[in-house]
């Protein structure tokens, strides 16, 4: 059996004409009627459906849920299929260790082998899970991220320094590709904390004139924060023009607040799987789904029955343009978001989503009410001597009742005065009464990971050993 190298498994100008740029992409789907779009993704999808029944773990999953071949004859048809997520992926891996077998990396695509681009997750919860594309992947979801970034500005006059993580995690390798191949920018690839200490990362942005900082919001108002202790002025010293991250839950305020109120922040979304699935336009109006190559689904955390636009639930996503390594149809992220209402400013026939607005997998019920900690930062975001950075733990009492504490850092920690002010304004926004504790800034960096890890810790769950 042949196998294909890298460069040979797809053909660049058939992807850059199906999934256009700059001007092309502007040009190609402003005004773009929803049954010429709807025809495109059924064209796409349907050959991802016939790829996927050839692998063993699509086999598993769609006849398990009674359903043949005969009955997906369209896009229409999608509900049909039963969704999936992480659990099912590990449970594959674990009953074909040690790749699983989820994949068609040993069934031949026009009689090749196509290589497998492989990278994981974090496996702070456990065992990693494999991440795995073909090329054509790999290029079409760089290509998808560097037409977001040309929609947000990123020019040749840029200079970007990025602090997403690398090593098998995907996030700083996918940063990058997109970066360098599809966008005209000088690129530094500084990466976490660990990587590149954060004042090392301040004097790279003050030596090397940085125009945009891309990461995780968390980690970039704690750069700025960093610089000030230092002596170097964020405003004067450096004075980005851009923030380009995933800046869910971080107030736009603050990060203006920390870098200066020149800074335009875009926010925008995606996991390892999928790559880029929504990004912030210039109209700031929501997160424009990419959908000539995602098609989106918000689904009811209970019934997985897909939900109206306003609605939150879970974000369950397809990737159409997958048809070889990996196909991706119905992956359930469990992340919450909405679709919002209402037409694209810019002409676009995409909806758009209002971002991550946490994860349902990580939601705790607390006397009947629905409490997601990564919601708790928005709430404080605003409040007087809020630091920036909290968490959440939940325990039992020797009487074991569950017990939920926040602890938030505060620039007069042990104030009980301004404790009380921070319980308050969490039960008026979730609706019930939690403890809260505040401490220092910078004293819960150990347990948030706040300068080591992409995503800060945001619940430690006690009950357990």
């Amino acid at each position: 059996m042949q196998a294909s190298l890298y460069y040979q498994s797809f053909n660049p100008d058939v992807i850059g004409k199906r999934f256009p740029m700059g001007e092309q992409f502007m040009s190609g789907f402003v005004g773009m009627s929803q049954d010429e779009l709807r025809a495109g993704q059924n064209e796409l999808f349907m050959r991802a459906v016939s790829r996927a029944w050839q692998i063993p773990f699509y086999q598993r999953l769609w006849q398990g849920a009674g359903v043949s071949p005969d009955d997906i004859r369209s896009i229409d048809d999608i509900e049909k299929l039963p969704s999936f997520g992480k659990a099912e992926i590990m449970e594959s891996v674990a009953l074909h260790p040690p790749f699983g077998d989820h994949h068609g990396r040993d069934i031949p695509v026009d009689g090749k082998i196509i290589p497998m681009v492989m990278h994981t997750t974090s496996g702070t919860t456990g065992r990693p899970q494999p991440l795995v594309f073909s090329p054509k992947t790999r290029e079409i979801q760089s290509l998808l991220l560097g037409r977001l970034y040309g929609m947000q500005g990123v020019g040749v006059n840029d200079v970007v320094q990025s602090v997403y993580g690398h090593g098998l995690i995907n996030g700083g390798h996918y940063i990058r590709e997109a970066f360098t191949k599809y966008t005209s920018a000088i690129f530094l690839s500084a990466g976490t904390g660990v990587e590149t200490p954060s004042i090392k990362q301040v004097e790279l942005m003050r030596d090397f004139g940085v125009t945009i900082l891309t990461g995780f919001g968390d980690y970039l108002t704690r750069l700025a924060q960093v610089a000030v202790e230092h002596g170097i002025d964020p405003v004067k010293d450096i004075g980005l023009k851009r923030i380009i991250g995933h800046l869910s839950f971080e107030s736009r305020e603050a990060l203006n607040l920390a870098w200066g109120p020149q800074v335009e922040t875009f926010d925008w979304y995606g996991v390892g799987d999928t790559g880029m699935i929504a990004g912030e336009g210039p109209d700031h109006d929501g997160l424009y789904i990419m959908e000539d190559a995602q098609y989106l689904e918000v689904c009811d955390i209970d019934t997985g029955k897909p939900v109206a636009d306003g609605e939150s639930g879970d974000l369950v996503i397809s990737c159409l343009f997958i048809d070889d390594i990996f196909p991706i149809i119905r992956f359930n992220t469990h992340d919450i978001t909405q679709v919002l209402s209402g037409q694209s400013s810019m002409g676009l026939p995409f909806r758009r989503i209002a971002g991550f607005l946490g994860r349902s997998d990580s939601m705790v019920k607390i006397k009947g009410i629905n409490v997601f900690p990564q919601a708790i930062g928005n709430i404080l975001r605003d409040e007087p001597d809020f630091a920036g950075d909290y968490i959440c733990v939940l325990s039992k009492t020797e009487a074991g009742k569950e017990r939920f504490a926040v602890q938030i850092e505060s620039h007069q920690p042990g104030d009980e005065q301004r404790a009380e002010q921070y319980r308050q304004r969490l039960k008026i926004a979730l609706g019930v009464d939690l403890e809260v504790e505040t401490v220092g800034a910078g004293a819960l960096a150990a347990l948030t990971g706040i300068e080591v890890r992409q995503k800060p810790m945001r619940l430690i769950d006690q009950r357990k050993g």
